[in-house]
């Protein structure tokens, strides 16, 4: 199930903004720490989090590869 939402959100990943996807997470830990979700509820919002802290964190791998690869690019010239 993970693999697939990995896989439809890297093709919509134009649309993706990494800005959002942290409002959001930062909207879910308050909520759950304010008390406002019933208990099921917390584990499916927990469970959001997470996968969009995946996505967060694959996001800025991926700025950093591309980082890596531009100073290589002026170390060589």
């Amino acid at each position: 199930m993970v693999k697939r939402k990995s896989a439809s959100s890297s093709d919509s990943m134009e649309d993706w903004n990494y800005e959002a996807k942290v409002a959001e997470i930062e909207g879910i830990i308050a909520r759950i720490e304010a008390g406002e979700l019933e208990l099921e509820d917390v584990f499916a919002q927990f469970a959001s989090a997470v996968e969009y802290l995946r996505q967060c964190e694959t996001f800025l791998q991926q700025r950093q590869k591309q980082v890596d690869l531009l100073i290589e690019t002026l170390s060589d010239e």
